[in-house]
């Protein structure tokens, strides 16, 4: 585990310092605006669709480096799933973020996202690594804002 501990912190760190698919979409079919009060991260995610596929997304915010890097490695996986996969996703990341902490999770087939499991260690910090995903799923289902509180 400390291989993945040490991914892990890797990951978060090229990241937020590079976050991929930071910045504004002018033309962008959902967005949605997340916050988190506790710590004061702040995201919006921009999806551009096309049926039911995500051809683009992106995001723009502020807040700490778990929050923009989760937001960052989303972004990247998201692009070219349907709906049906990035609500599948979503769910999966979710239960493996909020899992108990030292219970067996499944992060087969997450590929890079599998490096977010060390935030579950962390309860303080996954509604940070969460707000993103908690964003999409909004932005996807026609919502405009959610917060973690």
């Amino acid at each position: 585990m400390s291989d993945l501990s040490e991914l892990y912190q890797d990951m978060i760190l090229d990241h937020n310092r590079s976050p991929r698919n930071f910045r504004a979409m002018p033309d962008a079919t959902a967005l949605a605006h997340g916050h988190n009060p506790l710590c004061g991260d702040n995201v919006t995610i921009y999806v551009k669709l096309e049926g039911e596929r995500i051809v683009d997304v992106s995001f723009e915010g502020s807040g700490c480096a778990i929050s923009k890097a989760s937001a960052s490695m989303m972004t990247a996986e998201l692009k070219g799933k349907t709906r049906e996969e990035a609500e599948t996703l979503f769910e999966r990341v979710h239960d493996m973020l909020t899992r108990e902490a030292g219970t067996f999770v499944d992060i087969e087939g997450l590929g890079k996202l599998a490096v977010l499991s060390g935030v579950s260690e962390f309860p303080a910090r996954v509604k940070c690594a969460s707000l993103p995903w908690h964003t999409v799923h909004t932005a996807l289902e026609g919502g405009e804002t959610v917060s973690t509180e």
